[in-house]
């Protein structure tokens, strides 16, 4: 009498993955990190050049603009697979 194999695998079944689980284009990680670093660019700009680069007219506000743009690239470490 034969003896079942009680070690055997269930069959594989492949589960459809949904749009929000699949992974994230090419393009995505080196845009995510280029905004990080634009970001920090321009804050050390700002301070390097005293306060005359990027953009001399906005002042100190150039440190908003690039702890804005730094933001951007954080949030989309969110969505990253």
């Amino acid at each position: 009498m034969a003896r079942k194999n009680s070690r055997t695998r269930p069959a594989r079944t492949d589960v459809a993955r949904s749009k929000d689980d699949a992974p994230n284009a090419v393009w995505f990680k080196p845009v995510m990190f280029g905004f990080m670093l634009l970001g920090l660019a321009w804050i050390i700009v700002f301070y390097v050049s005293g306060s005359t680069l990027p953009i001399a007219s906005l002042g100190a506000m150039n440190i908003l603009v690039g702890f804005g743009i730094a933001f951007i690239g954080f949030l989309m470490t969110t969505r990253w697979r």
